[in-house]
């Protein structure tokens, strides 16, 4: 929807000298909101807007002012539940100035102060200034699908929706956090609130601060947590979910004054979306594929498209294209996310952005209901993990020192507790090869000790219910709502997630673990809810994934000739062992080594470390 920066006049208070900052600031996120600004500049505070208008009523009043005068906000958004919560101050004997959702949070904070938090629905992160008490207060989402960053360095306050935001003002201090280094090489994202950048921070999701006095202090308003129900059998728990995702999909599709499409793949949970807003809207869909046509998904979301009645725009991306966009990715991007779904998901938001302003997507439904093939594996282990540990710790000796062949990796996850093999199943590079990759040893913690914090929370839970947590506090937010944010943003287009809902979030914490996956299929609970309104065929269809022909392309001598020439320059010398980088490379290209995600991992990196340290 739209974008904010702000801080604190720690240099001057020359008011114009602020408005030229703050101005320049703004100007570095002219994507999240193109069509509008709105600045306001105090002797203590500067604040900054971006707008993009998908309401008539829209929020580009921005900066707001509280109907006193004493509270100012800067707020990117939506509060679907805003007009509920508007009729419930009024009576109370609030008034207000405008029909927005941004005066609904700022007044709300003036009725309940912390606690209009708890009412929330929908995905936000905004900051307030309170005049009087001299003081910010801020907020994120509870799924963290709206950014916030902030700077954070001696006097020096800063904020906003994206981090080169921050390039805007003089006192930011551009410095590469090089500790974090083997932590992106594990994870293929930092896995802590801390940044690439020193002393720029993300707030987490489902926290709160207030900046007061020079001082900052955090605090959680809101933890998932599994409450499991087995009094319940599977046709209430999908009549439940169909009856949830309903309303949430008609608050998500209607709170626009513009036109609203969906991003459709083959898949049930964005044909889930689009059945539901078909019945509200006149839905416009946008689907991505490649030109190996192995790969696309085209054909099938079509045929769905087709059948549902709506219109389907697509496109399929080459290699040339792939490559030539990457550079810039990484620049929105913020930081070096190496996740390839996010360049064909840059190409599919640019083809909706031509369309529409506001997109619906199915992204969620995976963490909440159990949709990733990997939540397969406990049930796999079930038997195994019977056997004494010293047993497995055995076997996995053993069969360390063989060849490969089938079941070998299975004998050796299967020493493993939970908590160890599932990270283990998501690290890119391992800690060893860590240490072989980089240059100069950095030293750093073991990457479980990033994880345990969120296995402990889970304690007694199955196993498949931890997987399912920690990827909702960990991959969904640090990954998947990150890239589903960039390049969206990128292309001025608001991205709306209705399965990350706060009432859809409830229910799926309380589904008893044999409704979400069985050996058979995954996501199972969401399957029945959506059979009710889509064929069988493809509410029970396999879980395919956003895969690209990057694999491929890697073995190429054009794409591979492009990734050595990055692995052989200055940057890659300056932090990382060449001759372990061009070996990598090179048993990719060979087949004798699978080693796309790796080698991608370092490339965007040097891509990134270019734009933010070299070229600007």
């Amino acid at each position: 929807m739209c974008g904010f920066v702000g801080f604190t006049n720690s240099i001057t208070e020359n008011k114009r000298f602020n408005e030229t900052i703050i101005k320049s600031m703004s100007e570095k996120i002219v994507h999240r909101g193109p069509e509008h600004d709105g600045y306001y500049v105090d002797r203590f505070v500067s604040l900054g807007f971006r707008d993009l208008s998908i309401s008539e009523v829209g929020s580009n009043g921005q900066p707001i002012i509280s109907y006193d005068g004493s509270k100012i906000l800067v707020y990117d958004g939506e509060i679907y539940n805003h007009m509920d919560l508007r009729k419930e101050l009024e009576k109370l004997g609030y008034k207000f100035n405008t029909l927005s959702d941004s005066e609904t949070i700022l007044v709300g904070y003036q009725a309940w102060g912390r606690a209009v938090l708890k009412k929330l629905r929908g995905m936000f992160a905004f900051v307030i200034w309170d005049s009087k008490e001299e003081k910010f207060f801020g907020a994120r989402d509870i799924f963290g699908i709206k950014p916030f960053y902030y700077y954070l360095k001696s006097k020096t306050f800063l904020f906003g929706s994206e981090i080169k935001a921050f390039l805007g003002h003089p006192q930011f201090e551009k410095k590469l956090n090089i500790r974090k280094l083997p932590d992106y090489l594990c994870f293929e994202y930092i896995p802590t609130n801390e940044t690439f950048f020193k002393d720029v921070y993300k707030l987490s999701p489902g926290t709160y601060f207030e900046y007061q006095d020079g001082k900052m202090t955090l605090n959680t308003y809101f933890e998932s947590e599994y409450n499991i129900d087995t009094s319940h059998n599977e046709d209430y728990w999908a009549e439940e979910i169909d009856q949830i995702f309903k309303d949430s999909a008609k608050i998500h599709a209607m709170t626009s004054d513009y036109e609203v499409g969906c991003l459709l793949s083959s898949g049930v949970d964005s044909s889930y979306v689009v059945h539901e807003m078909n019945k509200h809207i006149d839905v416009q869909t946008f689907s991505i594929g490649f030109v190996e046509n192995e790969y696309s998904e085209i054909s099938d979301a079509k045929k769905f498209a087709d059948g549902e009645k709506v219109i389907n725009y697509s496109k399929d991306v080459s290699a040339d294209e792939f490559f030539e966009i990457t550079p810039d990715i990484m620049y929105y991007m913020d930081e070096p996310l190496p996740n390839p779904s996010a360049i064909p998901l840059y190409f599919l938001t640019k083809l909706a952005s031509e369309k529409v302003k506001v997109v619906l997507s199915g992204e969620g439904a995976d963490e909440l209901f159990g949709g990733y093939n990997y939540y397969h594996e406990p049930l796999d282990f079930k038997n195994y993990m019977k056997l004494p540990q010293f047993m497995r710790d055995a076997s996995a000796f053993v069969v360390d020192k063989m060849p490969d062949f089938h079941g070998k990796r299975f004998l050796m996850r299967g020493k493993y507790p939970i908590e160890e093999r599932f990270i283990r199943h998501n690290y890119v590079f391992n800690r060893s090869e860590v240490c072989n990759v980089l240059s100069e040893t950095i030293p750093s913690k073991d990457p479980s000790y990033y994880t345990k914090p969120f296995f402990d929370k889970c304690t007694g839970l199955d196993d498949i219910s931890k997987m399912q947590y920690v990827d909702i506090r960990t991959w969904l937010p640090q990954d998947i709502l990150v890239m589903n944010d960039r390049m969206s943003m990128a292309n001025s287009l608001e991205l709306r997630v209705p399965f990350l809902d706060r009432e859809m979030l409830s229910i799926a914490m309380k589904i008893p673990v044999e409704y979400r996956v069985s050996h058979n299929t995954t996501k199972y609970i969401l399957r029945k809810a959506a059979e009710k309104n889509i064929s069988t065929e493809t509410a029970f269809m396999a879980k395919k994934g956003f895969v690209t022909p990057l694999n491929d392309w890697l073995r190429q001598d054009k794409y591979y000739s492009i990734v050595r020439d990055k692995f052989t320059g200055d940057v890659a010398k300056k932090f990382f062992n060449v001759d372990y980088l061009l070996e990598m490379l090179m048993s990719h290209r060979e087949g004798t080594a699978k080693n796309m995600k790796k080698i991608w991992m370092i490339y965007v990196f040097i891509l990134w470390y270019e734009k933010y340290f070299i070229e600007n």
